[in-house]
């Protein structure tokens, strides 16, 4: 009697190729120990590191005061009201450095344990993502130091009045690092409209009707956290951010428009636009700042 075979069943070429199929669950946490025993090491050798050019780092981001006080006419020099506050600054920059130079590392660990999880298409969705948010991050920072910082403190003390400037080290950096992060995280706004898009939490069209409230709430923030009255440094503050509204505008329709031609597919085609974003921003705040240094126009004094 001829019996039916019946065909095996086909594995996906993406589970073929996925090693995480094979792994018990004592072997997920082996590999993930020792990814953090790698990640602990590179932050250790990281702080290291940062502890050893902790002085050179901070004269970089002391560099738009003391320009600014040269500008004023008045001396150079920082001060410090506390014995040990040089050597909490110091630790404090080592520190922050030191995360920096190691989070590349960490993030490789990161991925190594994540990647063999994820399909070929979630891979490249997951790189777009990292490498559009990291340039975004680097566009508003860069920004934060060569535009709106100089400018900020060039204002603030010009201010007349029967006082002198003695700027502590300690509260410089801590202004400086709430400016530099703070941008950065503004500048993550396409990211952030990307996936709210995603989710079907906002439309282009939403956007762009609320076009106005916009402005207006952009306009709130910029007043609240640029440290200055003036308004050109509140218009400065304000452009970046209104170009990025726009641009996440055109985010949103690239996600929806991806969406409506292939329904079930990646987001990563249209996350490509994102890239696009950082890299028109940071051109254009590495454009305004050359510039500005090397005498091509004076936007700020």
């Amino acid at each position: 009697m001829a019996t039916s075979s019946q065909p095996e069943p086909r594995v996906p070429a993406d589970n073929r190729e996925d090693p995480t199929s094979k792994m018990s669950f004592f072997d997920h946490l082996s590999e993930l120990r020792q990814r953090i025993l790698y990640s602990v090491l590179a932050i250790a050798g990281g702080l290291c590191v940062g502890l050893y050019f902790a002085a050179d780092a901070f004269l970089i981001l002391a560099r738009p005061m003391l320009d600014a006080l040269r500008e004023a006419k008045l001396a150079d020099k920082l001060i410090y009201t506390s014995p040990l506050g040089p050597v909490q600054l110091y630790i404090t920059v080592g520190l922050y450095l030191g995360f920096v130079l190691a989070s590349p590392f960490v993030l490789h660990q990161v991925w190594l344990f994540l990647a063999p999880g994820l399909y070929r298409n979630e891979r490249r969705a997951v790189i777009t993502f990292l490498s559009s948010s990291v340039l975004l991050f680097l566009a508003g920072t860069a920004f934060g130091y060569f535009i709106l910082l100089p400018m900020t403190l060039q204002f603030l003390v010009s201010i007349p009045g029967p006082f002198t400037a003695m700027i502590s080290i300690n509260e410089y950096f801590d202004m400086t690092l709430v400016i530099l992060l703070g941008l950065g995280l503004v500048f993550q706004l396409p990211i952030l409209v990307f996936f709210l898009t995603l989710f079907r939490i906002v439309t282009p069209a939403f956007l762009w009707n609320n076009f106005r409230y916009a402005v207006l709430v952009i306009a709130i923030v910029a007043a609240v956290v640029t440290p200055t009255t003036d308004i050109l440094t509140l218009m400065i503050f304000m452009a970046p951010m209104l170009v990025l509204y726009l641009l996440s505008i055109g985010v949103s329709a690239a996600v929806v428009s991806k969406r409506g031609q292939e329904p079930g597919t990646s987001p990563a085609g249209a996350s490509t636009t994102v890239i696009a974003i950082g890299l028109f921003v940071a051109g254009a705040a590495t454009l305004l700042w050359a510039g500005q240094h090397f005498g091509w126009w004076h936007l700020w004094p």
